[in-house]
């Protein structure tokens, strides 16, 4: 009989001579491709849920509210606060935002919503754009990674490290959506988390997110009455329009 550590040498030897390599780890432009593909052309149009909005002070609740949301992809979001004839809320389009206060609107200013993109918009676009768009939202696309997060296996796009302080979004390896998203900017570092997944008019949704600044939980999100690929009048995005 061979001993163990012969037959450990052998199987060496053998390897090397059949030539073995490790599978290789997909780039960040790899697993987009693959998000991509899965999804372009099947991912629900329009989404709708109604959303209970805890906000936090010192990691404690200070408060509950209900928000009522409606998104067309890729990047219109309208955000109403508390009752949905309440004229308060905020409009996302584009790279713009429009904050209004019974019925007229207060602020406006650039300012994306990156997350539509991130969870949906992106197979709207053709595949060229939306590697344009991860490099104009600072990701460094030739670094990437695999970890773990909460037991499940995920691709980092965007750092070489999960300590890495760059913008990153971490993608579920089975399911391929995002479930954690980190950006670093000069006030400071914001981490995301979309999690307890749902399949939604064939494509899947989130249904609970955390917002966390400076490693401090500022708000969490959950999503109830969750319908996808309703017909929505674009009007109700357009800020000329709002209390008309």
């Amino acid at each position: 009989m061979k001993h163990p550590l012969s037959i450990i040498t052998s199987a060496i030897i053998l390897i090397s001579v059949w030539g073995f390599t490790p599978p290789k780890q997909l780039s960040s432009t790899d697993v987009i491709k693959k998000m991509y593909s899965r999804y372009h052309g099947k991912w629900h149009t329009s989404l709708t849920f109604t959303q209970t909005t805890g906000r936090y002070r010192n990691d404690s609740l200070i408060k509950n509210d209900t928000w009522h949301e409606r998104i067309v992809y890729p990047d219109m979001l309208r955000i109403d606060f508390g009752d949905e004839k309440s004229g308060n809320g905020v409009i996302y389009r584009g790279d713009s935002s429009y904050s209004f206060r019974n019925n007229k609107v207060v602020r406006a200013a650039k300012d994306e919503n990156e997350l539509i993109f991130f969870l949906g918009g992106m197979y709207f676009k053709p595949l060229d754009q939306v590697f344009t768009h991860f490099n104009e939202l600072h990701f460094d696309l030739t670094k990437a990674h695999e970890s773990t997060w909460k037991g499940k296996a995920v691709y980092v796009l965007g750092a070489a490290t999960d300590d890495e302080k760059v913008n990153q979004l971490w993608i579920d390896k089975e399911k391929l959506v995002a479930v954690r998203y980190f950006k670093y900017d000069p006030h400071g570092k914001m981490e995301a988390t979309f999690e307890e997944h749902k399949l939604v008019g064939g494509a899947w949704s989130e249904t609970f997110c955390k917002f966390i600044i400076n490693d401090k939980l500022l708000q969490t999100e959950t999503y109830q009455d969750i319908k996808a690929n309703q017909p929505i009048d674009k009007s109700v995005f357009d800020p000329a329009l709002i209390g008309k």
